[in-house]
């Protein structure tokens, strides 16, 4: 198949697939590092090229995220096909890489993918579950701070802390000082959007909000992304709160 997609995320859900090869256009946005092929880039995540992707003649379109809806339907409109995938929560994450691969014609790929990542989530928190369980801030955007959302609840959980902001599968929400202040966090992982790991920890810190808490910054992927990226950032959430050194993968994870 020939596939275009306009998501980092299904990008890289395809690539950990083995799917990647057949992706014939990416956004700006994605990362191809890992692909062995060369797509052509077609524009941002909600400002595609339409006619650049349209005369790549793919077989699939791949979209996700509310925020897409809109470029989801402008594709459909020029009649290109399009899968569309808008998890809100860890499980649907999971259960998405299962969807993908029967949308791309690798269901066996997408399967071995979803058990993976759900053997991966287990093991975290098996680490975990005796420990104390700190309370963790999350912050995706930082003009206005905003408290990340979506599956981060469950995400920080599955790691071993608590999140107090958002309740799981809603989304991301402003925040003041005074709701970071009463939650009195021990923890704040800063995972700004489209700033990977590029981001000064004093700024949160100058803001006085939390001046008990340690500070860490994590590339934004590895908690805003629906993908296998996520479960890279559970592990590394575990260990900056009790130190837990990724688990070891087993064969079948590999």
């Amino acid at each position: 198949m020939r596939l275009v997609s306009l998501a980092p995320s299904a990008t890289a859900t395809l690539t950990a697939m083995g799917a990647g090869g057949n992706l014939v256009g990416v956004t700006v946005h994605c990362e191809c590092e890992a692909l062995d092929s060369d797509p052509n880039h077609v524009g941002g995540w909600l400002n595609p090229d339409y006619e650049a992707v349209s005369a790549l003649e793919p077989d699939l379109v791949l979209t996700s995220d509310p925020l897409q809806r809109d470029v989801r339907d402008e594709l459909r409109e020029r009649d290109l096909p399009v899968f569309h995938h808008e998890p809100a929560t860890l499980d649907e994450a999971v259960s998405g890489f299962a969807d993908v691969g029967d949308a791309v014609a690798a269901p066996d790929a997408g399967d071995a993918l979803a058990r993976e990542s759900r053997e991966r989530l287990e093991r975290v928190r098996e680490a975990v579950a005796d420990e104390p369980r700190p309370t963790v801030y999350c912050e995706e955007w930082s003009e206005p701070p905003m408290a990340a959302g979506n599956w981060v609840p469950e995400a920080v959980n599955a790691a071993g802390g608590q999140y107090p902001f958002v309740e799981a599968g809603e989304r991301s929400r402003e925040v003041e000082a005074a709701d970071v202040r009463e939650a009195d966090p021990d923890h704040v992982v800063l995972h700004i959007c489209g700033h990977g790991e590029l981001v000064d920890p004093d700024g949160f810190r100058e803001r006085g909000w939390a001046p008990a808490a340690a500070v860490h910054v994590i590339d934004d992927a590895e908690l805003n992304q629906p993908s296998p990226r996520l479960f890279d950032g559970i592990e590394r959430v575990a260990d900056l709160l009790h130190g837990c050194e990724p688990p070891e993968r087993t064969a079948s994870d590999r």
